[in-house]
């Protein structure tokens, strides 16, 4: 079976495996890891920020910086389709009683919510910015655009929090490295459990202040995680062993958009498409799209009623990409 639904089905490599069993391990909650604490110091170098805090999953990541970042009875500003606003459970107004407002332009919406404040409009207290953005074919964010948002964003007293789930991605296709991409933002989140190809978790990083916070809010959220060490060892694979490759995920999600393009005309935009995520039209489709590709081993997902989405990793090499194209055909051909 071709697994193309996510990049978070990867399996651990052999080297991941044997990190794992040899891992150096203490009690985390006592901050007494030896292997998460190299883990959340190799994290936090790495994006340029004070201090990191390890999560189980990029979901909690997120929560946690709306949580210590944002403030009660006010909004969370973000891309429309964000994963914080559209892939999270409505987490944020449960867990931090703030309103997630998405905007479909987002300088303009930035500028619009934060004038609203004279208009008795709810007050805006953060931004969340995701890169790559998954909706739109893991579009890449680069360094300047990041800066200009944050800039506009600080100037009307909001905080910006960057969800990095894929920011090492961002940071391939862009030839940038991930500190410059989240300079400006006061806090990062990545995930290690995706293209990297750990098994578990996620990184939040930013001001020790800010960490320390988030914490003791991970404490009350149920996220005190104690022997990790166990799998922050494959997680320190992952970032000094797994980086580079996501370039080959690129050209293979690239290779994957010109055929569904070539084959079905307005599905996909090739162009668009930079990172490891193909998002392509699903009434452009063939009827039954997805079901029609499992009955031929290909798995594939959506993200909405209208989008059909592909995404490379590890686990799918150049083999598996040439028989996902000969299963379009073999569509296209029925």
């Amino acid at each position: 079976m071709i697994d193309l639904r996510s990049d978070t089905v990867t399996t651990p490599t052999a080297e991941m495996r044997r990190a794992m069993a040899d891992a150096e391990v203490g009690d985390d909650v006592y901050g007494e890891d030896p292997t998460v604490n190299r883990l959340e110091a190799l994290a936090a170098a790495l994006m340029g920020k004070d201090a990191a805090l390890y999560v189980p999953s990029g979901t909690m990541a997120n929560q946690l910086a709306i949580r210590v970042l944002a403030t009660r009875g006010t909004e969370v500003l973000c891309q429309d389709r964000a994963h914080v606003y559209r892939y999270e459970g409505a987490a944020a107004p449960l867990n931090s009683g703030v309103q997630v407002h998405p905007l479909w332009n987002v300088p303009d919406g930035i500028t619009s919510a934060i004038e609203g404040r004279a208009h008795h409009m709810p007050s805006p207290s953060l931004l969340v910015l995701e890169n790559t953005y998954m909706a739109e074919s893991g579009a890449p964010i680069d360094a300047a655009e990041t800066a200009t948002l944050c800039k506009l964003a600080h100037a009307g007293r909001l905080r910006v929090h960057i969800d990095g789930a894929r920011i090492w991605n961002a940071a391939i296709a862009l030839g940038t490295a991930p500190r410059e991409l989240v300079a400006s933002a006061d806090t990062v989140m990545f995930c290690l459990s995706k293209g990297l190809g750990a098994p578990v978790g996620s990184l939040l990083c930013g001001p020790s202040d800010l960490l320390a916070e988030a914490r003791a809010q991970r404490a009350r959220l149920g996220g005190g995680m104690r022997q990790a060490g166990i799998i922050a060892a494959a997680g320190i694979v992952a970032l000094e062993h797994m980086v580079d490759r996501l370039a080959a995920d690129h050209l293979r999600a690239r290779l994957l958009a010109d055929a569904l393009a070539d084959r079905w005309p307005g599905s996909v935009e090739p162009a668009v498409v930079r990172t490891n995520i193909v998002c392509a039209a699903a009434a452009r489709l063939p009827d039954h799209f997805v079901g029609r590709l499992a009955e031929r081993g290909v798995r594939a997902g959506t993200i909405d009623p209208r989008t059909v989405r592909l995404v490379t990793h590890k686990d799918v090499d150049d083999d598996g990409i040439a028989r996902t194209i000969s299963v379009f055909d073999e569509l296209r051909a029925a």
